[in-house]
C-alpha cells in the first residue's frame, strides 16, 4: 500500500504531521478525522530511488533496538494490543531500514504468528537471547516486564563493549600513529639527511649508520614489506575462521598479561549477566545455556559453557562444572553454587554481574594507567632515537669546527 504524508489540526487547533499507509487519499482523511484530526494537506510520499539499494540504506543501531524495547513495554504496560504498539513505533519510526523490518513484523503479527516468531526473522537484530525471553514473556503474560528486561540488559551489555573499545581505542590509534610517523622519517626525512652527511664526508656515528641502513631497506623493500603484511593479515583471518584456529587464539587472548584479565572479567559479567535476565524471565537453564554458549564471543569459554550444559543434562550441579573448566574464578563458582541450593540463582547471578562489572571498569582504568606510560616510552625510544641518530653527525661536525 502506498504512504502518505498528512498535515492536519487537531481539536486544539495545533498543527500536526505525520505519516498513514493506506490505500488511498480518501482512506487517508477517514481515519484522521477517526482520530479528531481535520487534514489540511495529504499527499503521497515519494519513493525512495535507493530503496532497494542495501548498502545505502541506513544501519539499524543496537541502541535503535533498545528504544524499540523501552518504548514496547511502556506501550504494552499502558494496555495497548501488540499490533496497535507496532503500528504506533513503525509510525514514530525515523530510519527507513528499522520502519520497514516494524512493517514486515506488524504484518506477521496480523497474519495470526506470535510476536516472538516475527521477530525470529530478523536474526541480525533480535538473537536468540532477544526472541526466547520474548517467547517466555508471551506465554507467562508478562511481556511489559521482559521488555523491560531486556532493554535494561542491552544497555548494560552496551555499556561494556564501549568499555572494552575505549580501552583499546587509544594504544591502538597511538601505535598506528607511530607506525605512520617512523615510515614517513625512514623514507622521506632520512634520505635527505644522507645525502648531506654524504656532501660532508668523514665516517658517520654508528647509530646513525644504523638508521641509514633500515632507511635503505625500508625504501628498497617497502613492496615487498606491504606484501608481507597483506599475506600474513589474509592468513591469520583464514586461520582464525577455522575451529582449530579460533581455539588458539581464543585460548592465547585469555592468558596474555592484563589484557587476558580483562575479557576474562568481560567474559563472567556477560555470561552471568545474560543468565540471570534468562532464567529470571522464564527460559529453561538447558535452553538458556545454549544460547548464552553461541552468544559468548570466545571459543574457551564457549566450551566451558557446553561442559556445564552437558553435566546438567546428565543431573550435576552448575557450580562443579564451571569450577572444573579453569575458565571462572572460583568466587563466581561458589556463589552460584550458594545461589542454586538456596533457589535464588537467577539473583545470585545478577549480583555477581552487578560485581564484574565494577571489576572491569577497574581492570580498563588499570590497563589504560599501564599502557599510557608504555606508549611514551615507545614513542621516546622509536621517534626520539631515530632524531638523536640523525643529528649525531651535525654534533660531531659542530664539535670539530
Amino acid at each position: 500500500m502506498p504512504v502518505y504524508l498528512w498535515t492536519g489540526k487537531n481539536r486544539s487547533d495545533v498543527t500536526q504531521k505525520g505519516e498513514i499507509e493506506a490505500v488511498s487519499e480518501e482512506a487517508v482523511k477517514a481515519q484522521l478525522i477517526r482520530q479528531r484530526i481535520t487534514p489540511t494537506k495529504i499527499k503521497k510520499k515519494p519513493k525512495d530511488l535507493f530503496e532497494n539499494v542495501a548498502f545505502l540504506q541506513p544501519k539499524i543501531k543496537e541502541n535503535d533496538v533498545i528504544i524499540f524495547a523501552r518504548q514496547f513495554s511502556t506501550m504494552i504496560d499502558a494496555g495497548l494490543p501488540i499490533i496497535q504498539c507496532l503500528d504506533i513505533l513503525y509510525t514514530q519510526q525515523d530510519n527507513v531500514t528499522f520502519k520497514k523490518m516494524l512493517k514486515e513484523i506488524k504484518e506477521s503479527v496480523e497474519g495470526g504468528a506470535t510476536l516472538a516468531e516475527a521477530l525470529k526473522k530478523f536474526p541480525k537484530q533480535f538473537d536468540d537471547l532477544f526472541v526466547n525471553m520474548i517467547a517466555a514473556g508471551e506465554a507467562g503474560g508478562i511481556l511489559d516486564a521482559i521488555l523491560r528486561r531486556l532493554a535494561a540488559y542491552m544497555e548494560k551489555a552496551a555499556r561494556l563493549k564501549a568499555q572494552v573499545k575505549g580501552a583499546m581505542t587509544y594504544p591502538i590509534v597511538t601505535l598506528i600513529i607511530a607506525v605512520i610517523v617512523l615510515a614517513v622519517i625512514l623514507v622521506f626525512v632520512i634520505p635527505v639527511f644522507q645525502e648531506m652527511f654524504a656532501d660532508f664526508g668523514g665516517e658517520l656515528p654508528a647509530p646513525t649508520q644504523l638508521v641509514v641502513a633500515m632507511s635503505d631497506m625500508v625504501k628498497s623493500k617497502i613492496v615487498y614489506i606491504i606484501i608481507a603484511i597483506i599475506l600474513f593479515t589474509i592468513a591469520f583471518k583464514k586461520f582464525h575462521s577455522t575451529q582449530k584456529g579460533r581455539d588458539v587464539v581464543d585460548d592465547l587472548l585469555l592468558k596474555i598479561p592484563v589484557f587476558g584479565e580483562l575479557l576474562r572479567k568481560v567474559a563472567v559479567a556477560k555470561f552471568t549477566r545474560t543468565m540471570g535476565t534468562m532464567l529470571a524471565s522464564g527460559v529453561a537453564i538447558l535452553e538458556a545455556l545454549d544460547i548464552v554458549a553461541k552468544t559468548a564471543g570466545n571459543r574457551t569459554v564457549e566450551k566451558a559453557i557446553y561442559n556445564v550444559r552437558s553435566g546438567i543434562a546428565e543431573g550435576r550441579t552448575m557450580a562443579d562444572p564451571l569450577s572444573e573448566s579453569g575458565v571462572f574464578p572460583p568466587m563466581v563458582c561458589q556463589m552460584i553454587g550458594v545461589g542454586e541450593s538456596t533457589g535464588a540463582l537467577d539473583a545470585m547471578l545478577e549480583k555477581i554481574a552487578d560485581f564484574y562489572d565494577e571489576e572491569v571498569d577497574q581492570a580498563v582504568e588499570n590497563l589504560t594507567a599501564l599502557i599510557e606510560p608504555f606508549m611514551l616510552v615507545f614513542l621516546g625510544v622509536t621517534i626520539g632515537g631515530l632524531v638523536v641518530a640523525m643529528y649525531l653527525p651535525i654534533f660531531k661536525m659542530a664539535g670539530a669546527i
